[in-house]
């Protein structure tokens, strides 16, 4: 079961990096992580102790019944009376444990969400004094989330003692009938005690058999909810015609292109040329489409109408490893890991090198600062770099896209946080570099 979960989790992680950036547009991280976490729990639970619960009950009840056939065959069809009525039982309370369950699951999907999104957002909810509020809002996700428990508590509260009363109501008709039996002479004192025997026999799996059903109704109920996700086919993908390149010049040409999200139009008409080692500038008023523009270049976003090149080479026939690795971005969103300053920058670096990460934070202007961390380059940055200032943060990821010389550079609204003295001087140093790159 283990190793069942293990495989499980680590496919999930592996479709979760594939899928495109809109699934993540649409899809909370907390209801994601619920998914990783506690779903995977259930499933477990389920091919573990469900399945072997499920085939015990199997084995031990055939045999039990057989030896009852051997004994008396019309007292072993008396005792199996209730059997269906505990079919139907069964049939009724599984769809109700699964549908319960399902709402247990989504409503800790939703604790997940409120909790991941008020760390994220710790610092706004001090200062604006809504710790109050928090708590309020998350007392209520609570309260849901123990009421849809109690409600499913209350449905397995009545299955497993209905299955413990057909149970005693076999064992009422097997007595009353036993013992008319032997007082007839028909089976022996031996025979009924060695029947009653294997009636507990059955007891007991038909006591398991409660239990699996609601492992088994719990994990199906999440099995389903990891299948959404690993349902969810990337809409970014290589095609099945691929250019066999290893490396580009960076050339961009858009043509005629347009884009929309949800059918609102952000880009229409878009033709634009950029030679090779030529370096432009994008200016528009907030929410044009400049972000989305660069995004389409590395396709995170997919361009739906008209045609993006680079090098002559449609952009989907180049394979997204040899177009990614050619491209250095720095979004306007800084995101950092959890690790220290130096990983950060090397990240996406396959062969780490001295001298390159001297020289990208050279550029960057980060060096003297580094310089003065107590721990330098091993400096912890915290979750999503919470340690360092805006201006670090940009600078940062600045390096990180400069470590890797790529071809193409994206630098979108990167030294926002960077004072005007720090920008000139950086600016003066990306004249360098930039030689030969777009």
């Amino acid at each position: 079961a283990f190793q069942i979960e293990y495989e499980l989790r680590n496919d999930l992680f592996s479709h979760l990096q594939k899928l495109s950036l809109s699934y993540f547009h649409k899809t909370k991280t907390g209801d994601i992580m619920a998914r990783a976490t506690n779903d995977l729990k259930a499933v477990r639970m389920l091919v573990g102790p469900g399945i072997r619960n499920l085939l015990n009950t199997i084995i031990m009840g055939s045999a039990a019944i057989i030896l009852m056939l051997i004994i008396d065959y019309k007292l072993t069809l008396y005792s199996l009376i209730p059997l269906p009525v505990l079919t139907i039982a069964v049939t009724i309370f599984s769809s109700r444990i699964f549908y319960r369950f399902q709402k247990v699951q989504e409503q800790f999907s939703s604790i997940s969400v409120g909790v991941q999104e008020n760390l994220t957002g710790i610092r706004v909810v001090k200062a604006y004094v809504q710790e109050g509020n928090e708590k309020r809002k998350f007392k209520q996700l609570n309260q849901d989330y123990m009421d849809k428990n109690i409600s499913l508590v209350k449905i397995w509260g009545l299955f497993f003692p209905f299955i413990m009363l057909i149970a005693g109501i076999g064992m009422v008709i097997v007595l009353w009938l036993g013992g008319r039996l032997v007082m007839a002479g028909k089976i022996s004192l031996g025979q009924f005690v060695q029947f009653n025997g294997y009636l507990m026999m059955l007891t007991w799996p038909m006591m398991a058999l409660g239990w699996a059903i609601n492992l088994v109704q719990r994990g199906s109920a999440s099995m389903g909810r990891l299948i959404e996700i690993l349902d969810q086919a990337p809409e970014i993908k290589d095609s099945e015609y691929l250019e066999d390149i290893r490396t580009l010049e960076g050339e961009i040409e858009f043509k005629n292109v347009s884009f929309a999200y949800d059918k609102k139009v952000i880009l229409k008409n878009i033709d634009l040329k950029i030679p090779k080692g030529i370096t432009i500038g994008i200016i528009g008023p907030t929410g044009s489409g400049k972000s989305t523009l660069v995004n389409l270049i590395p396709r995170l976003l997919e361009v739906r109408e008209g045609s993006l090149t680079i090098d002559g080479m449609e952009i989907k026939s180049i394979p997204l490893k040899i177009l990614r690795k050619n491209i250095g971005y720095v979004p306007q969103e800084t995101f950092l890991f959890s690790e220290s300053l130096k990983e950060n920058i090397i990240y996406g670096l396959e062969d780490f090198d001295e001298a390159k990460l001297r020289r990208a934070v050279s550029i960057s202007a980060l060096s003297d600062e580094i310089e003065r961390f107590s721990q330098r380059y091993e400096t912890p940055v915290g979750e999503r770099g919470v340690t360092l200032s805006g201006g670090q943060k940009q600078r940062t990821a600045l390096s990180r896209a400069i470590i890797r010389e790529p071809k193409i550079l994206i630098l979108d609204d990167a030294f926002s946080s960077v004072d005007v003295h720090t920008e000139e001087k950086i600016l003066k140093q990306l004249r360098k570099f930039r030689k030969r790159r777009t």
